[in-house]
């Protein structure tokens, strides 16, 4: 008997770091012991691991096992530590060859009748293997479909511990046992949502082309039955599809919070949290182990929130620092996560809360004070990170009867979507940035982008009245930018820059 070493995956957000997994056997007073900041799930991996070992054909000595998570340093959570942890001790025990386990990295939980089962995570573990330099991983069987999603890896599925260990070279009957299987999600089914369904908000369905073709974050505000879920929800339809890369940053997310992945979808993400979520569950948090929060599930999408100012205030302030730099950060004692949140930002909301107020034909109840209330619960620095303020109206009784049909459909909007994109990542190439919403505000206003000074006349006036911050200055630009390259235009006129004002501003009706 000796040491026997193997490896696993730490995921600290969606970064996986790989830890070494060393089990030792001394002669003393029989005791299981896991050290190396183990959590309390990991920590009771002793008893299954114990269990599972003895069910599989793999006796555990009775002497003193020691078994060190190594970089000891790095916090571990989770159940997915169980199968190297049993497969350290079995070579450590001489019941495997510990060459043989020494270059491979195992994930799952074990049952106690030697079972594996699915965990959580297991694309951005087998991604970071991958990129560790490990040719071959071991995973549960209910993950294979999306661990083979990684390429330059060999990617075994296991049952059960008895079918590793035979893997393995050990001499043990493999038992025929059912593999655990992942729940299958319920997905209601859906209509194909499409732009032709938009009846009477041209000007609305304008504005939501800009802003797919752009990037931009944007405020949908009306009385209620306005069409404002119906067009947010349309707005996925008409961006780009996702790269290759893209949709594997997103499958790693969707790993990560428990969901099924069997393949890559190149459909952007979609995500419309309650308005009752608390900020943890907006922006990500926890306690003893961090969870990404819905703008980490909408990375690379859409995050929609409808009736914005029924969301706690703190929590729509916590959008602020992730808006601007695109990753959110959980700190917590002992730890801190870093997960990717660069999303399209919808808010949508009524003017007063009975949402009749301002609405021709309807009679408003709420007092003055609860009218201001409602509409401060949008902090100005909020306010000021949106590029496209519009108001939408309700459709007339008469459009809404005519049976006609919008002549922009998702199909076209996706086409000018895509070539607008097209026209400014080829003036962008060689920065990092893909979309004019993306681009720094120094280079619109200082940089090779700046705009003469006669264009920028209306703007300039604007910002010295303080009507405008140097932010929404910026957003401005970047706004003029984006319609510019919709109207294949080489730069901004004074059109396109009156136009963007008049979207920052909020006064279309």
């Amino acid at each position: 008997m000796s040491t026997a070493r193997t490896w696993a995956v730490a995921l600290t957000g969606v970064d996986g770091h790989l830890v070494e997994i060393e089990a030792d056997f001394s002669a003393q007073t029989p005791e299981f012991t896991i050290i190396g900041l183990p959590d309390k799930a990991l920590g009771e991996a002793v008893q299954r691991v114990r269990n599972a070992c003895t069910n599989s054909g793999l006796d555990i000595p009775r002497r003193r096992l020691t078994v060190n998570l190594s970089p000891a340093s790095l916090p571990k959570h989770g159940s997915g530590f169980d199968l190297g942890i049993a497969v350290a001790t079995a070579a450590a025990g001489g019941m495997l060859s510990a060459r043989a386990v020494r270059g491979t990295v195992h994930i799952g939980e074990l049952g106690l009748d030697g079972r594996v089962r699915p965990v959580a995570g297991v694309l951005p573990a087998v991604y970071a293997a991958a990129r560790a330099g490990f040719e071959r991983v071991i995973v549960p069987h209910a993950n294979a479909a999306e661990a083979a999603l990684v390429p330059g890896i060999e990617v075994h599925a296991a049952a059960s511990l008895a079918e590793v260990a035979a893997l393995h070279g050990a001499d043990v009957e493999v038992p025929d046992v059912d593999a655990v299987e992942l729940a299958a999600p319920d997905e209601p089914e859906t209509l194909p949502l499409d732009l032709a369904d938009v009846i009477g908000q041209e000007e609305a369905v304008d504005a939501l082309i800009i802003a797919a073709a752009g990037g931009h974050h944007m405020m949908l505000s009306g009385p209620p039955g306005a069409g404002k879920t119906m067009l947010a929800r349309r707005l996925p339809g008409i961006l780009p599809l996702l790269l290759d890369d893209e949709a594997l940053e997103v499958a790693a997310i969707r790993s990560l919070v428990g969901e099924p992945v069997m393949k890559l979808d190149p459909v952007v993400p979609f995500v419309a949290p309650h308005h009752s979520a608390s900020m943890a569950a907006l922006v990500g948090g926890g306690t003893r182990m961090a969870r990404p929060g819905a703008i980490v599930r909408a990375h690379r999408g859409v995050l929609f929130l409808d009736e914005t100012p029924e969301f706690q205030r703190a929590a729509l302030d916590a959008l602020r620092q992730p808006l601007e730099s695109g990753r959110i950060e959980v700190h917590r004692a002992g730890f801190t996560a870093s997960y990717p949140a660069r999303f399209q930002l919808v808010l949508a909301m009524n003017p007063c809360p009975c949402g009749n107020y301002g609405v021709r034909g309807a009679e408003c109840a709420c007092p003055p004070m609860s009218i201001r209330r409602y509409a401060s619960k949008l902090s100005g620095p909020l306010r000021d990170r949106i590029d496209i303020d519009l108001q939408v109206a309700r459709v007339a009784a008469a459009r809404a009867t005519s049976g006609e049909r919008s002549r922009v459909t998702s199909a076209s909007a996706r086409e000018r979507v895509v070539a607008a994109r097209g026209a400014a990542s080829d003036r962008l190439r060689g920065t990092p940035w893909r979309v004019n919403g993306e681009v720094p505000g120094e280079r619109l206003r200082l940089g090779v982008l700046r705009l003469p000074a006669t264009v920028r006349a209306p703007l300039d006036r604007a910002l010295e009245r303080g009507t405008v911050t140097l932010r929404a200055y910026d957003r401005v630009l970047r706004l003029a930018w984006t319609i510019a390259d919709l109207a294949g235009a080489n730069s901004p006129g004074i059109d396109e820059l009156g136009r963007a004002l008049f979207l920052k501003k909020g006064l279309l009706a």
